[in-house]
């Protein structure tokens, strides 16, 4: 084993722990944010508030740091595989296949721990979502251009691995499709859960204004309105919305939509 095979390995451990205490930095301002989303909600209605952007932006930040992580565990890994001596000749193929194996395990099984703190909480939360009701986008192709549909699915599995989730429409198809119940496969950033009925304390308090995703009465689909009354006393309180292109004697109605069918606008959304 040379010296410079020595260094570029405590070169790449000192990177891997500068990773790691980033990502601890991000974790704490990542809690410092939900604390204060959970006691005072309603600063994201103040003008000029950018708490929801800001910890959208540390998420993004600690996904980045993740992937950087195990992209330098891997490289540290392949260095030391390089560097650890082979079998002696002769050696039994059954136990050499063994023990490939069995590095394998502990590969995936260091890879699933190096996940940072952050992303495995996300994680969690996402897999918590089996058999609850959200709020999914399916990309469908309508006259050679894509188009974003929200409607209400429920969630059967979420793959920790892949970070998919499998979901169910559970509204019969069309005639055309034979009346199924179709399934669709979707990742992360399609999913958004809805405020817990049971627990307002989930729920955003939009203000009047505010451009939101709601399922619209009598269906399950979602779409964009916007929020009309502001005097909602309590967040069980339910909404009157004015839903896009919902046009009826030149004027738009307003709609009454329970507190829990309704999340936030998703950034640069299309419909």
């Amino acid at each position: 084993m040379s010296a410079p095979d020595i260094a570029g390995i405590l070169e790449k451990s000192k990177e891997l722990d500068q990773l790691r205490k980033e990502q601890e930095d991000v974790l704490i301002e990542i809690n410092k944010m939900h604390k204060k989303l959970q006691t005072t909600p309603e600063v994201v209605e103040k003008p000029g508030d950018n708490s929801l952007s800001k910890l959208k932006n540390l998420y993004v930040h600690a996904k980045d740091l993740s992937e950087s992580e195990v992209t330098v565990s891997n490289l540290l890994l392949s260095q030391l595989d390089a560097l650890l001596p082979s079998g002696p000749p002769g050696q039994p193929r059954r136990r050499m296949e063994g023990n490939e194996q069995k590095r394998k395990r502990m590969k995936t099984d260091s890879d699933i721990s190096r996940i940072s703190p952050s992303v495995r909480s996300e994680l969690e939360a996402c897999a918590s979502l089996k058999g609850e009701q959200v709020a999914a986008r399916v990309t469908v192709t309508q006259e050679d251009a894509d188009k974003d549909e929200w409607f209400v699915v429920k969630v059967i599995h979420f793959d920790k691995d892949t970070r998919e989730f499998e979901v169910l429409d559970e509204e019969p198809g069309d005639d055309e499709e034979g009346g199924v119940q179709r399934k669709y496969k979707l990742p992360m950033s399609a999913i958004i859960p809805f405020p817990k009925r049971n627990d307002p304390s989930s729920a955003i308090d939009f203000p009047t204004g505010r451009p939101v995703l709601a399922v619209y009465p009598g269906t399950t689909a979602l779409y964009k309105a916007t929020v009309v009354n502001g005097h909602r006393k309590r967040k069980t309180d339910d909404y009157l919305l004015e839903f896009d292109d919902d046009e009826e004697d030149g004027s738009l109605p307003q709609r009454t939509v329970p507190f829990h069918k309704v999340v936030a606008l998703p950034e640069g959304h299309r419909q």
